[in-house]
């Protein structure tokens, strides 16, 4: 059950009695490290969650911002960690079920998918397998229930090889009105089971896979790994919403972590009341199944829907046109004695199985502020400067093995559905079109969302690790024009027993929070995922967080990561030389300690606004000057990327292989200064760049002109001079390559 000595007394409190089997299984479930955040809870509440536009925020199945014009939109970011490690195509599949549920319970209709990977080195069999299953996964589901997948990242590093991270982010939009939340108020309406019928995958998901390690006998938990149907999944989601927008749902919530027992006590705790639920009401898809069974299980593509009586007939009529069962499972009841119960019956009005305060399973889970402890050893780690390392005897070579082409993956998704993509995977962020089938009053406008996390930086210092994936994530929105404006985070670490992994929590909730106060984001939602081990080993602590920016108008592509020949290339931001948590220290010289780069708040808050401003122009159709506009040459942004993960380096072969095109820099004074992973940075092609030196001004932002593009070489003079073909080579060979796929066919 997952229960501890301490807290099967506490049930025993609350009841007043000894609990029965039933009972147990349900508290167990739902006092999960998953469910219940008991070892987390304490410190989310220090983020801030509250700002301009915010509609729902923490707590519901999804945030929801306003989009303007009566139209919001809906985010949500989850992990299916476990189960991808264990069978890894179901895993990633039942993930991204899982995570469009979450949006249209919310009354949204499901736009995009993203899909943040973290796995260990491809030069060992598992791992490849590992990607290969789930990158299958979430393209086996996504496009068949037809949500593109419009971007996401990959990180290899050892500490995932045992355990890999598989997040994934879904947004959607809704009309104002259609907003439902999950509350099942109104004593005597209907509890209404949606969807699949129910089995024995996925039976106790929550406390047997996502609060506990992985061990030796992981295989052996393969049962508690649910099973994905998307066709189901699309008939569940045209069926929902249209009983969203006919009013004929009073409350609504998915079955997800903790199946029927979550489902039934949330949505009768929210609303005050209690439920009576008849078990043998319950569809089901194998004999023999008993009450824990029922109540517990996770079978997908599932949905509770709160209905009263007089309107079963009509949501009875819309479900079989959409082929879906709609089976009334409970009653709504009034609280007794102020407390709302949730009773289970064998047949209604049967014998009672199991009778508890709705709200003791959730509202009266556990709560601990763990220890928490600085790791040894610390202070000396941070003083062994990276910077101190020999130079490399080829800096060409280091960037060659820094380089990647994340195309062999992201090509297997459909990130064209519904022609809402304006710019798709392996650039900085996804650009969408604000358009849905039901959805009215923001065309022309548009959103922009990035996914970024890193364990490399969260490993040298958690909470200055976390601002820079807030502050990278915010840019990467503004190189595509968008505004900031909500995020949600998937908070992945070890084990929550572990002091050290409780300090690296802590230290990222409060670095995330300091990032997005500064830079006025709220954090509208988000998950926490633990015991994140394999073979008594903690992963690297990896916040991953998704903005969402707004943009005003979108008439044009954003400039992505272009190169035109006879252009200047700039630097907007600091040059920087510091090597902590970069790649190059990382991964190339195997070297962990030093110091991160500092990171100026208040600079980057100005840089993120002045580089939306800069590419918004460009969405508008604004930057073109008179002299020169025939021929291009007016426009005052033709590329933009950001400078991250790789540094200087790897951002120029970046944009050097995605536009065919070559470039000669100057200054760059020492293999520091060309794998700093330092924030605050973008490069820029322009053919004005005197207007950008205006426009960077009068922001406090600070520019140089470091090069000019053309040729077919990237030549960083006095450190670097490779064929732009080597850098295209290098890149796809990296995936692809590794993956068995011949170059160049990627």
């Amino acid at each position: 059950m997952g229960l501890t000595d301490d807290e099967a007394e506490s049930i025993v409190e609350i009841l007043g009695r000894a609990p029965n089997e039933l009972e147990l299984a349900m508290f167990g479930v739902m006092w999960s490290e998953h469910c219940s955040y008991k070892s987390s809870r304490v410190h989310l509440r220090r983020l801030p969650t509250h700002g301009e536009g915010v509609m729902v925020g923490p707590g519901e199945n999804a945030g929801v911002i306003d989009a303007g014009n009566g139209v919001a939109i809906a985010i949500r970011i989850e992990s299916h960690n476990h189960p991808s490690a264990i069978e890894p195509y179901q895993g990633a599949a039942t993930g991204v079920g899982g995570i469009i549920r979450d949006i249209f319970t919310m009354g949204a209709r499901p736009i995009a998918l993203m899909d943040p990977l973290r796995l260990g080195p491809l030069d060992d069999s598992r791992s490849r397998w590992l990607l290969d299953g789930i990158v299958r996964g979430v393209a086996g589901y996504g496009n068949a229930v037809g949500v593109p997948t419009v971007g996401g990242e990959v990180v290899f590093d050892s500490c995932y090889a045992g355990n890999p991270l598989v997040n994934v982010l879904c947004v959607g939009l809704l009309p104002h009105g259609r907003l439902v939340l999950a509350r099942a108020s109104g004593a005597g309406n209907l509890a209404v089971l949606l969807g699949s019928a129910t089995g024995r995958d996925g039976i106790g998901g929550v406390s047997v896979l996502a609060s506990a390690e992985l061990g030796s006998g992981s295989e052996q938990k393969r049962p508690s790994v649910q099973v994905a149907d998307p066709f189901e999944e699309k008939r569940l989601i045209e069926a929902c919403l249209e009983l969203l927008e006919r009013g004929l749902v009073v409350g609504i919530q998915d079955l997800g972590g903790a199946g029927l027992t979550c489902a039934t006590s949330e949505t009768a705790a929210k609303a005050g009341m209690g439920m009576d639920v008849d078990v043998s009401a319950v569809p089901l898809r194998e004999a023999g199944m008993v009450a824990a069974e029922v109540m517990t299980s996770e079978s997908q593509e599932r949905m509770l829907a709160i209905v009263e009586p007089g309107s079963f007939d009509e949501v009875q009529a819309i479900a079989d046109r959409w082929q879906v069962r709609a089976s009334v499972v409970g009653v709504v009841t009034e609280p007794v004695d102020g407390v709302g119960r949730l009773r289970i019956f064998d047949r209604m009005g049967g014998e009672v199985l199991a009778d508890v305060p709705a709200a003791s399973l959730s509202d009266d889970a556990p709560l601990y502020d763990r220890p928490r402890a600085r790791p040894e050893g610390l202070d000396d780690r941070r003083a062994d400067d990276p910077g101190a390392l020999a130079a490399p005897t080829s800096c060409g070579e280091d960037l060659l093995r820094l380089v990647a082409d994340p195309a062999w993956i992201y090509r297997q998704y459909d990130h064209q559905l519904f022609l809402n993509t304006v710019a798709g995977p392996g650039g900085d962020a996804a650009l969408l079109r604000l358009s849905a089938p039901g959805v009215e009053g923001a065309e022309g406008s548009g959103m922009a969302l990035s996914t970024d996390g890193s364990g490399r930086w969260c490993s040298v210092d958690p909470r200055a690790g976390a601002a820079m994936v807030v502050a990278e994530a915010a840019l990467n929105v503004a190189c595509v024009g968008g505004r900031p404006a909500a995020l949600v985070n998937c908070l992945n670490l070890g084990s929550p027993e572990n002091p050290e992994v409780m300090w690296q929590l802590s230290e990222v909730v409060d670095g995330i929070a300091e990032a997005c106060e500064a830079l006025s984001i709220p954090v509208v939602g988000g998950n926490v995922s633990l015991y994140n081990a394999s073979a008594g080993r903690d992963i690297d602590p990896t916040p991953v967080v998704g903005v969402l920016g707004l943009v005003e108008r979108i008439e044009r592509r954003p400039p992505g990561m272009g190169l035109q020949a006879g252009a200047t290339v700039m630097l907007l931001g600091r040059p920087n030389g510091e090597l902590g948590g970069s790649r190059w220290a990382v991964e190339l010289r195997n070297h962990r300690g030093g110091r991160l780069p500092a990171l100026d708040l208040v600079a980057h808050a100005a840089l993120v606004q002045l580089v939306g401003g800069l590419v918004g122009k460009v969405l508008r159709g604004e930057d073109r000057y008179p002299d020169g506009a025939a021929s291009g040459q007016g426009a005052a942004l033709v590329g933009v990327h950001d400078v991250s993960d790789g540094g200087l380096g790897v951002a120029l072969a970046e944009m050097a292989a995605a536009s065919g095109t070559g470039v000669v820099v100057e200054g760059v004074e020492d293999h520091r200064r060309l794998f700093s992973e330092a924030a605050s940075r973008v490069l820029v092609c322009t053919w004005r760049p005197e207007v950008v030196e205006e426009e960077a001004a009068r922001s406090g932002v600070p520019t140089s002109r470091i090069g000019t593009a053309g040729s077919d070489r990237l030549v960083i003079e006095g450190l670097v001079d490779l064929a732009v073909s080597d850098l295209v080579a290098a890149r796809a060979s990296a995936i692809a390559g590794r993956m068995g796929v011949p170059v160049g066919t990627a």
